[in-house]
């Protein structure tokens, strides 16, 4: 499996790669893009398994980087992990095709 985490803070990438090894992603090839212009590009290279994206970040926000995705017709399965969480970004996510939104802090569980 191939998973590209975006997320404009080192340390945050860091942390959701860590969470997926104990999670059982060890062997998984886990790929790391500092914001959504820079994942689209990973991502047009070559699609992923799953994108865990933040929300706001600079150049192109999560949010951005899914519609864009949808609109290229590139299917890929696509999460939100993210320190804000209101019913309307919950809203845009699934309207825009996210799977899911998961608030930071998480667990492996």
């Amino acid at each position: 499996m191939r998973i590209l985490v975006v997320d404009d803070s080192k340390a945050m990438r860091m942390i959701v790669s860590r969470v997926l090894r104990q999670a059982g992603h060890g062997d998984d090839a886990i790929e790391e893009a500092e914001n959504g212009l820079q994942a689209l590009e990973i991502i047009r290279a070559g699609v992923p398994d799953l994108v865990l994206s933040d929300w706001n970040m600079p150049e192109m926000t999560g949010i951005e980087l899914l519609r864009t995705l949808r609109s290229e017709h590139i299917a890929v399965r696509f999460g939100f992990v993210t320190s804000e969480h209101t019913p309307e970004m919950r809203e845009q996510a699934i309207e825009a095709g996210a799977a899911f939104l998961l608030t930071k802090p998480f667990t492996p569980d």
